[in-house]
């Protein structure tokens, strides 16, 4: 039986603890709050700042875990590198990890290796924003270089929207780093997450691409497959294999593109399971968190397989919700009497503006949309 040590226990975390155990592996969840959702399903727990170098090296020499999977991007990434370094087996790979969870570091990465991206340009202040803006042009995307789920993300569409933006990217910043990148703004035709697998002694393989919808830069549905042409897939496997097999490792990495008429810009990468990648759980053989699981203990992964197409769409928080309510949930039982329909409620004890409760996963858009007609967000 092999010991995982969890840095994050989210939604996707809770999903990847079912596969491993499943596969009769042993999961100690952290976060810094208990009775966070992977929490619920895991052998054991613990909660700390993970932002704290000396109690994360504290916490894992007194685990010793076989693996050190991160799920979130608030940690001391810089510790995981030396932790590595003693021999402890960090997932993908802790290079990857410390790259991926800042904005900066992977753009750079990006850049360096050729791959297109949006024009971008770093602030650390409110001036150096208004700097960069002119540089970039407008409209731009501001997002701080670390967070998730679109947290701190906002459209400049004028001047006079920098200080706002620098005020929510600060609001929405992740661990200790005040940073924002200006991101040129792209007129996509639509956007995929390309599911990629990196395996030991295996070749990379990729899921079928995911289409997804974002909103302020966070996830609201997602499904596969999308329509891509051939060639602009091929490119973004190639892009993908490039970027992946530069930083190393084994596991599964999200790795995000704009899709234009004629070609594909790569846009963000996550060393770990992806939101947009739920779907999985409706329509895949295997799921992005089993496809982890299996990439990281070096086990056989035959092949992917579609089994059907699918649909999803999350269950959030209106913008009037109050903040650190607890909530019910309504209307899950008439929602799953509509044919092909699964939802996965997270557990999540408390919910504020817009926060993600629960996935609905489906055969199609119109079928998803009816079910969430039924479901209701309220505070106890």
């Amino acid at each position: 039986m092999k010991k995982i040590l969890l840095l994050g226990s989210g939604e996707l975390g809770k999903e990847f603890v079912i596969s491993a155990q499943r596969l009769g592996c042993e999961i100690i969840a952290c976060d810094s709050y208990s009775n966070a959702p992977a929490m619920q399903v895991a052998d054991e727990s613990k909660v700390f700042d993970m932002l704290d170098a000396k109690k994360l090296r504290r916490v894992v020499e007194e685990v010793k875990p076989d693996f050190i999977v991160p799920e979130i991007e608030a940690i001391r990434t810089e510790e995981l590198l030396r932790l590595e370094e003693m021999g402890f087996n960090i997932i993908p790979c802790a290079r990857a990890v410390n790259l991926t969870m800042n904005r900066d570091e992977i753009r750079n990465r990006a850049t360096s290796l050729g791959i297109k991206t949006a024009k971008y340009k770093y602030a650390e202040d409110i001036d150096e924003l208004a700097s960069s803006v002119d540089y970039v042009g407008l409209p731009c995307i501001v997002k701080p270089v670390m967070s998730s789920s679109g947290k701190g993300q906002t459209k400049i569409f004028n001047k006079k929207d920098i200080e706002k933006s620098w005020v929510e990217a600060s609001s929405g910043m992740r661990g200790d780093r005040t940073k924002v990148i200006v991101e040129e703004f792209i007129n996509f035709k639509s956007e995929i997450t390309l599911l990629t697998v990196r395996q030991k002694n295996r070749d990379t393989i990729f899921c079928p691409p995911i289409g997804h919808k974002q909103i302020e830069g966070d996830y609201v549905e997602s499904w596969q497959p999308t329509n891509i042409h051939e060639k602009l897939l091929k490119d973004a496997k190639n892009i993908s294999k490039i970027i992946t097999d530069d930083l190393g490792g084994y596991g599964i990495y999200g790795v995000e593109f704009f899709v234009l008429e004629n070609e594909v810009i790569f846009s963000e990468l996550s060393p770990r399971p992806h939101d947009t990648g739920m779907v999985t759980m409706y329509t895949q053989n295997l799921n992005e968190f089993d496809l982890h699981l299996r990439a990281m203990l070096g086990l056989p992964i035959p092949n992917i397989l579609m089994l059907r197409k699918g649909y999803s769409i999350v269950i959030k928080t209106g913008n009037d919700f109050p903040k650190n309510s607890s909530y019910k949930i309504n209307g899950v039982n008439k929602a799953l009497e509509l044919n092909n329909i699964d939802i996965r409620i997270f557990g999540k004890e408390k919910a504020w503006p817009g926060r993600r409760l629960g996935v609905i996963l489906c055969s199609d858009k119109d079928n998803g949309e009816a079910a969430k007609r039924f479901i209701n967000v309220v505070k106890k």
